[in-house]
């Protein structure tokens, strides 16, 4: 079956790596976890880098290595795009873009390029010097330059990591394009829980050189006992479609599979796809059916499950809206209030929520 199979060993003086997982075939892995989790040294390990490493990598049939054999870096059908976008600065955008396509073993070069270039949307840019570019304008070369390899795997590396605030939001669209465009399998390293949840559609979180979670993103930001402590940014994530404006308000109407959440209309044409991030936090219980409130966005549920939060004063609560889980985040005091035991029928209030 189509997939990423990885078991990996790799043992440092001061760290140790030791991985065993399954991953999907196509779309977007994050790869998630604390400094020093091992998250780059698990994709220079992929990526046939690391010589002293042992095991497998397995990618869509392909045999990276084993017991037996090994492939070399430079054999491995891969894009890797790292912090810092490592151009030829005296070199054009063309001609960065050339360099490394006139060496693959790719068929059919020019198209492979082509998509790249109209992908990233650099066409504009093709004639500048690298070093004329912004860091935004370098990366999105950068990962063009991967693309046009027509690569089996695409490593991304914290590629945002060393730009200022503007430029991230200059290059969040084309990588969100990568997300729901990408016909091969890519890993996305990255410390931001905005970058994960915006980007993802499974994710694999790293502590201490292990695997602690592996899923599709929903289900495992979902769960009760996260496995990193996510604080502030503990929540869900949902796949939802912009269903109606009311124009006299601007607000948009959000369908998702289970129900409907109002929010402010952020120009998002009706019919797309869109994604929301709902915090814990941002989400109140209520007994009887709210009435009179300013809060837009009320689901019946059910209480699904009761755990320990970070402080001792609080818990954690997640509810069942049809098939979908929310997460809660309230006092013992007004869990006790409210006779909170799993099974209980609630109306969830939600605050507010961040459209990606």
């Amino acid at each position: 079956m189509p997939g990423i199979s990885v078991n990996l060993r790799l043992k440092r003086p001061s760290f140790s790596l030791d991985v065993k997982f399954e991953l999907p075939g196509k779309g977007v892995t994050g790869i998630f976890g604390p400094s020093g989790s091992g998250k780059t040294t698990l994709l220079r390990c992929i990526a046939g880098l690391e010589k002293n490493s042992e095991g497998s990598v397995v990618v869509n049939g392909s045999v990276w290595q084993d017991e037996k054999n090994r492939l070399p870096a430079f054999k491995r059908s891969i894009g890797y795009v790292f912090q810092e976008a490592n151009l030829f600065r005296h070199l054009s955008v063309r001609e960065n873009l050339t360099y490394g396509v006139e060496r693959s073993r790719s068929v059919d070069k020019e198209s492979h390029l082509q998509r790249a270039i109209e992908s990233l949307d650099i066409e504009p840019l093709l004639h500048r010097r690298t070093d004329h570019l912004s860091g935004g304008e370098r990366q999105r070369v950068a990962i063009a330059r991967s693309l046009a390899l027509n690569p089996s795997l695409l490593l991304l590396d914290e590629p945002l990591a060393s730009l200022d605030p503007a430029r991230k939001k200059e290059i969040l669209p084309y990588l969100e394009r990568l997300h729901l465009e990408s016909r091969i399998p890519v890993l996305y390293v990255s410390h931001s829980h905005d970058e994960i949840t915006r980007l993802s559609d499974h994710l694999l979180i790293l502590d201490g050189g292990t695997v602690v979670a592996n899923g599709p993103i929903a289900s495992t930001l979902s769960g009760l006992n996260p496995p990193v402590n996510l604080g502030e940014n503990c929540g869900i994530v949902l796949d939802a479609v912009v269903a109606a404006i009311e124009e006299e308000w601007s607000m948009a109407r959000l369908d998702f599979s289970d129900g409907v959440i109002w929010t402010l209309d952020r120009g998002i044409p009706i019919g797309s796809k869109t994604r929301i991030v709902v915090l814990a936090k941002d989400v109140s219980l209520t007994v009887d059916r709210p009435d009179q409130t300013s809060i837009q966005n009320a689901l019946f549920a059910k209480v699904d499950g009761i755990a320990e939060d970070e402080h001792p004063g609080l818990l954690l609560v997640r509810v069942k809206v049809g098939e979908t889980f929310f997460l809660s985040r309230l006092t013992k005091r007004a869990s006790s209030l409210l006779a909170l035991t799993r099974g209980k029928e609630v109306w969830i209030q939600i605050k507010s929520v961040a459209i990606k």
